[in-house]
């Protein structure tokens, strides 16, 4: 059975090196490495690269808490994360609320951070990228 993981790649239409900055700032994301369109060793084929793209992020590889995520600005289509959420583990209900305020800033909130009966500390919400996060403190296991 092969064991290779199963990572995240996302588009952010136009927006990928802005989102690393947040990521950074918010969660203390490290890029591993970053390549824009202009860089690539072959160009793209005509007429697939949105004019004004060319300076824009190819691929970019990224870590959060020891998570890789890639990622990539697209080739000019907005971004639309639906159908799937990114979810964080914090240690502590105030971890958890520092998490959760820091994502959320201009963005949305799905579900207020509240005690669950699977956890002492879970909501959700949108950051403001689109992208969806859920963010949980685990509750200690039943004995």
């Amino acid at each position: 059975m092969n064991k290779t993981p199963i990572i995240p790649y996302l588009n952010f239409g136009g927006r990928c090196e802005e989102a690393i900055a947040f990521y950074k700032k918010t969660l203390g994301a490290e890029v591993e490495m970053l390549m824009r369109f202009s860089e690539s060793p072959e160009p793209m084929p005509a007429g697939i690269l949105k004019p004004g793209f060319e300076n824009k992020v190819m691929h970019t590889s990224f870590r959060i808490r020891g998570n890789t995520i890639m990622a990539s600005d697209g080739c000019g289509d907005a971004s639309n994360f639906s159908g799937f959420s990114l979810s964080l583990t914090a240690e502590t209900e105030t971890e958890a609320n520092q998490l959760f305020a820091s994502l959320v800033e201009n963005g949305e909130v799905l579900m207020p951070l509240q005690k669950t009966f699977y956890s002492p500390r879970f909501g959700m919400l949108k950051d403001r990228f689109g992208m969806h996060w859920m963010i949980i403190v685990p509750a200690p296991m039943p004995k």
